[in-house]
């Protein structure tokens, strides 16, 4: 099983940086406390320093990036607050019939609720969410 993490990068941030990024660790312990053989892809590892990237570069790691989310059998989704790039993902899975799970407290956004197959507001919730679920999230896809 291949699961995409999906969420907040550069946000809303003006200036070339990015948000904290240390969420990263622990989802993937809970998730790997569910699906224990799932292979985690994490394209924020792969480029660390992608904020400070030029245009063609910026294509092709997005382009990669949403492919590679496509390409899972779940996506899981980190926002905290608005990201326009998780919306592609979570847009662009959905309809590649790629289920995505929503860590969030914005339960009301449209873009959550459309492209989300469950929402769950912070880390306790979706470890106990899948202790109940996980069955319902193995790959069909």
């Amino acid at each position: 099983m291949k699961i995409f993490l999906a969420g907040i990068m550069q946000g809303s941030k003006p200036e070339m940086a990015i948000h904290d990024q240390s969420w990263r660790d622990p989802m993937r312990e809970v998730l790997l406390r569910h699906f224990p053989d799932a292979d985690i892809y994490c394209h924020y590892s792969r480029h660390r320093d992608s904020v400070s990237y030029e245009k063609p570069d910026i294509r092709t790691t997005f382009d990669e990036g949403v492919q590679a989310c496509v390409d899972s059998d779940l996506v899981v989704c980190y926002l905290p607050s608005a990201s326009m790039g998780t919306a592609v993902e979570m847009e662009a899975a959905y309809r590649n019939g790629t289920k995505v799970i929503s860590v969030t407290p914005m339960d009301s956004n449209w873009v959550v609720q459309l492209y989300s197959h469950a929402i769950v507001p912070d880390f306790d919730a979706l470890d106990a969410f899948l202790a109940e679920h996980a069955s319902d999230f193995q790959s069909d896809h």
